[in-house]
């Protein structure tokens, strides 16, 4: 296996390695200024195609650069603002001002000033641009250091509820302090590196999802704290969560078409609020990705990934935790200007080590799963987007775990018609009012989709759809049905964001039964064979308010509100209740996360 690495990444730096800069992490406050962009200028992006997150820092200038020598129509002084905010962000990568000239974006500029320069440096040598606490750039090595902070306080209430949940008024928080560093070496090789120690006392509903998802089965009979999206977590306090992050990746271009990305990190599919086929809800992971694209049309990416099951029982002198491997095809092929269509394909599999079959890029996972006489966990799935009248987008996914056509046209709700959908539409400038966005979306999963079996070869949780014990794709698993709306409104440093949604899931009344919501679970426990339906077993109805208020002080330092509102109610009555957060907080170099379920 070491000899193969080794050959591996001696094959791939043999070649001639080409410029190439770092991704912006995920951040979908950032993410919507970029797609903003796409659908304004009503047409795809020549950098990147949009469907496969995160992008590269020099393509979203290339983007900026694009929409700018054709705007479609009048730009408002907040669209201005967010174009001096994303170059100022990624300034390394923009021309000189004199090679811009008579460029709108720059008319502001001074002769003198290079893009991103800041006009009150600090000590000399710190923010001398904008976007960067320290920066150091020279021949071999292009430098950003910059600080990491969240530091939010509030109240939660939680009433009706007749179980051992809180009642009244408690306090909640987030503390983290960290660093993040990115650059190129040679202008050839990119690296990102992210640290932050975290302490965080949750919302009610957070720690109830924990008991679902996100703990460590084999540290404790007790439940152990949570914190989604994130790895080991100690306990802080008497509920809250003591836990570090930590991410970091090198990137290169080699062969001219193909970007190579090692690293530990999260990766998404799609152009939703959501993804049906790998989301950022789960903690980061090791993993390698090839991205080749061919011309402005086609894109193809490979994914292989190293990911961890808590589930899997370990003796007491055995810290480690099991391995399970995940390999990944999407195909993105812009079909024209305004219309995008991809292909996906993900093999979940349980070895004592990488198999290497599954390492060939251009080959049907299903058939190496054959050929292996293997029970391995496959997927494959269709998107499709389409942009018009430079003001909307529409897209959907489709994904497909398991399917038989018999018992599909039978109509019976056979267990294995396992699937899951996704539809929905972005509007941006809404009703002629600039920098007025809205989006819908709907999402569904049949009862047992994404889960699967466990068996005398494999370890319960090795083959289902999952990283330490969180769902790779949507938090809810399977088994559910959501509606989400979509606020979004700018002025300049002012942006206002609303999430609104109702979500409908069933839970399992009898833990030892599988209703097909846990993904977590052997599906060969399941609740029946024929009969399946979404919701079923203990039906939920969650109805969901998220409302956010932010004003940028300086670059990427951020002062928010935020009022929640989420109402539960179940067959179950002792496990309905209401839930109400206010909280205030500043945020500086780290995105915001949307924890909605």
């Amino acid at each position: 296996m070491r000899i193969n690495v080794y050959l591996f990444c001696s094959l791939f730096l043999s070649f001639s390695v080409r410029a190439q800069s770092p991704f912006v992490p995920l951040n979908a406050d950032y993410y919507h200024l970029i797609d903003r962009l796409e659908i304004r200028q009503n047409k795809w992006a020549e950098g990147f195609h949009s469907s496969v997150k995160p992008y590269n820092r020099q393509s979203i200038i290339q983007l900026t650069d694009s929409v700018a020598a054709h705007p479609n129509r009048d730009f408002s002084d907040t669209d201005y603002f967010n174009f001096d905010y994303l170059r100022n962000d990624s300034w390394e990568w923009v021309a000189p001002y004199d090679s811009l000239k008579p460029d709108p974006f720059t008319r502001h500029l001074r002769p003198e000033e290079a893009p991103g320069d800041s006009k009150k440096p600090f000590l000399t040598h710190f923010y001398r641009k904008k976007a960067d606490f320290y920066n150091l750039q020279t021949p071999d090595v292009d430098l950003h250091v910059n600080p990491v902070l969240y530091f939010g306080f509030g109240a939660e209430n939680i009433s009706g509820s007749t179980t051992t949940l809180s009642t009244g008024s408690q306090a909640q928080f987030i503390n983290t302090r960290g660093i993040e560093v990115r650059g190129t070496i040679g202008r050839k090789l990119g690296f990102y590196t992210f640290f932050a120690d975290n302490q965080a006392i949750y919302p009610e509903y957070i720690r109830q999802y924990g008991l679902t998802y996100g703990q460590d089965r084999n540290v404790s009979s007790t439940p152990q704290p949570t914190a989604p999206g994130e790895g080991f977590v100690k306990p802080y306090r008497t509920t809250g969560a003591d836990f570090l992050t930590a991410r970091g990746y090198i990137t290169f271009n080699t062969l001219k078409v193909i970007n190579v990305q090692f690293g530990h990190d999260r990766n998404f599919f799609g152009n939703g609020f959501r993804s049906l086929f790998l989301s950022d809800n789960s903690p980061a992971y090791l993993f390698l990705k090839l991205s080749t694209k061919l011309g402005r049309r086609i894109q193809y990416t490979n994914l292989f990934t190293s990911l961890q099951n808590t589930q899997a029982p370990r003796p007491q002198d055995d810290k480690l935790i099991p391995p399970k491997f995940a390999a990944m095809h999407h195909l993105s092929i812009n079909l024209n200007d305004h219309m995008n269509l991809g292909v996906f394909e993900a093999e979940v599999f349980s070895r004592d080590r990488l198999d290497l079959s599954y390492l060939n890029p251009i080959i049907l996972y299903r058939y190496v799963e054959s050929s292996l006489g293997s029970s391995d966990n496959a997927f494959i799935g269709i998107d499709f987007k389409a942009n018009f009248l430079s003001q909307f987008l529409v897209y959907t996914q489709f994904m497909l775990d398991e399917f038989r056509l018999k018992p599909l046209l039978a109509g019976k709700g056979d267990w294995t018609n396992k699937f899951a959908l996704q539809v929905g539409a972005k509007y941006i400038d809404a009703f002629s009012i600039p920098n007025l966005d809205l989006q819908t979306e709907f999402n569904l999963a049949r009862p047992y989709t994404y889960s699967h079996e466990a068996s005398p070869t494999v370890t319960s949780g090795q083959t289902n759809y999952a990283h330490y014990s969180q769902p790779l794709a949507h938090p809810l698993g399977g088994n559910f049905m959501e509606g989400l709306g979509i606020v979004r409104y700018q002025r300049k440093r002012l942006s206002a964001n609303g999430i609104f949604g109702v979500m409908m899931y069933g839970t399992d009344p009898d833990p030892t039964i599988n209703y097909g919501g846990n993904i977590l679970k052997d599906y060969t426990f399941r609740f029946r064979d024929e009969g399946n339906f979404i919701g079923q077993g203990r039906k939920t109805v969650v109805t969901y308010a998220d409302v956010r208020a932010s004003y940028m002080i300086r670059h990427n330092v951020f002062l928010e509100g935020r009022y929640l509102y989420r109402y539960q109610d179940s067959q179950y009555k002792p496990d309905s209740y209401t839930d109400q957060v206010a909280s205030f907080a500043i945020r500086w170099n780290l995105p915001y996360r949307n924890w909605v379920f």
